[in-house]
């Protein structure tokens, strides 16, 4: 079983990036869950994401303390420590960043796939909604899922002109994300996926 936690914002698309993975995850044969968990429901307010995939039925209903994946919406959040506690060793990171990330955030990272995704959703759709973009570059980062499960699940979340932004916006998420390599030293090296 994989297990990725979701980190961001209200008004980010957390909730709604998490079930359009699992949505993919489900269209490619996998069973997925998702479980988001909300303080306040507010525009700003700290959302989690749980999300599960396995090749046999998920019992598990709790949240993510030991995640192979990090997938952060809000650029404030990756200078938490909390986001970061209970990485499983050799695991993945996806990060809406404006840095250019030269070392490891986390000693546990292996690889970490950053990407600007708030800047590609404005220009795509005009508000600064970063899911679908941190969608596209998840899988581009983890190689999990393919591209165009995540393009056929869209038509299950959003129609018209809104569909045809949030395909721009995934498909950039894939093409545009920096994947960069961590090894033992956490020595970086960056290919452009």
């Amino acid at each position: 079983m994989k297990e990725i936690r979701l980190h961001g914002r209200g008004g980010q698309g957390v909730v709604v990036g998490s079930e359009i993975l699992a949505s993919a995850f489900i269209s490619e044969g996998k069973y997925a869950s998702v479980l988001p968990m909300f303080g306040v429901e507010r525009r700003g307010a700290p959302v989690t994401a749980f999300l599960r995939l396995d090749d046999k039925p998920i019992r598990e209903r709790t949240g993510i303390y030991t995640p192979d994946c990090l997938v952060i919406f809000d650029p404030v959040l990756e200078n938490q420590p909390s986001v970061f506690v209970g990485l499983r060793e050799r695991s993945i990171s996806v990060l809406n960043t404006t840095k250019a990330l030269e070392e490891g955030l986390h000693r546990s990272l292996i690889l970490v796939g950053a990407i600007d995704a708030t800047k590609i959703a404005l220009e795509e759709i005009g508000v600064p909604i970063p899911n679908t973009v941190i969608v596209g570059a998840f899988a581009a980062t983890t190689g999990w899922l393919i591209l165009d499960s995540i393009l056929a699940s869209l038509e299950d979340f959003f129609e018209d002109k809104l569909l045809e932004g949030n395909i721009r916006c995934v498909k950039r998420g894939f093409h545009e994300v920096k994947v960069l390599k961590f090894g033992e030293a956490s020595s970086a090296i960056q290919d452009q996926v």
